[in-house]
């Protein structure tokens, strides 16, 4: 999968963030116009502020490589159905001064031309992480709605996204690359997350992919893609949304806090929040492990194919050592 240019990350960081700030007459904004950088992981995001009208918005500028025009407008059509059609808070795209959703930007400092795309700001904070029980029910109720929407909602022409499987995670040619080859992957780390691997793969062959327990998700909602705002949860970044199991949402909810020993009591939280929408089988519910261990390994692989990212590199080989004890634990009850 093609990435980013051969430079170093902060190099690689100015240079997008030149174009970004020289791309902002794109949406009509001023002059004095300033894009600052909030986040960089598959994407680099920018909270855009004009003092000439005091506006503020958030521009995402694509990695290169890992989604297609196409993609990102399915990506920009769901999240519109859902505040539309399923009452769930998203940002609203701002559209540039062409009318169009998506910008191509170019720099000649760059090798790569990157995709675009600017959005409204949401007022709200990620949850704190000494207070999640409540907002974990709410997000529940929240995925619950957006899976409903889902099951029932036909994809407009055209529509294309990631496909989350076990054959896209593991497979010849995972998405995010081989769990092999992260940090800290020695002989013994080969070993147990290799029986982690065969077991996962058995399980979700026996459990399916019916539609009822398959299909269009977030696929990333977890904590920091959440903003809460008093009592509401709304929720950002979609851009891994895309055809999976539904539980694999509650596995990214729980992404890098999975070792927690409150992680059993956030689930249940999750489950009363899921049940005030639609209630889960006793049988899909015993799966629940399943999922957080696959999101799991499939993260091990996400840090080893993204170490220019500062979150990889303050995850590195301990999260892969964590990793294996999990697996020890998970292969201990269900291996």
């Amino acid at each position: 999968m093609a990435t980013t240019e051969a430079l170093p990350a902060a190099e690689l960081l100015a240079r997008i963030g030149r174009m970004a700030d020289r791309s902002l007459p794109l949406w009509g904004l001023s002059p004095a116009a300033r894009a600052t950088l909030i986040n960089h992981s598959e994407n680099v995001t920018y909270r855009v502020d004009d003092p000439a009208t005091g506006s503020r918005s958030i521009l995402r500028v694509h990695r290169v490589g890992y989604h297609s025009q196409e993609a990102i407008r399915s990506e920009l059509q769901w999240m519109e159905a859902l505040r539309r059609e399923a009452g769930v808070e998203t940002p609203e795209v701002i559209a540039a001064r062409d009318g169009s959703a998506i910008q191509t930007l170019r720099s000649p400092e760059l090798e790569h031309p990157r995709h675009a795309v600017m959005f409204t700001f949401l007022e709200g904070k990620e949850p704190a992480e000494d207070e999640l029980l409540g907002p974990f029910e709410r997000l529940g109720e929240v995925s619950a709605r957006m899976h409903r929407h889902a099951a029932g909602w036909t994809l407009p022409p055209g529509f294309t996204r990631h496909v989350w499987d076990f054959e896209t995670a593991f497979g010849p040619n995972p998405t995010w690359g081989r769990w092999q080859d992260s940090f800290g992957v020695d002989k013994p780390v080969l070993e147990i997350l290799g029986r982690l691997e065969r077991t996962l793969g058995r399980r979700l062959e026996r459990y399916g992919k019916s539609r009822e327990r398959f299909g269009l998700c977030h696929a990333d909602i977890r904590l920091a893609n959440l903003l809460v705002d008093g009592t509401r949860t709304k929720v950002i970044d979609f851009d891994d949304c895309g055809i999976s199991w539904y539980l694999y949402d509650l596995g990214t909810a729980l992404s890098f806090i999975e070792h927690r020993p409150d992680v059993p009591d956030l689930v249940q939280s999750w489950l009363r929040g899921y049940g005030k929408v639609t209630r889960l089988s006793r049988e899909v519910e015993a799966e629940i492990p399943t999922f957080i261990m696959f999101r799991r390994l499939l993260l091990v692989a996400w840090i080893g194919s993204h170490a220019e990212t500062e979150l990889a590199k303050s995850l590195g080989a301990p999260y892969t050592q964590g990793s294996c004890q999990l697996a020890e634990t998970y292969l201990g009850k269900f291996g």
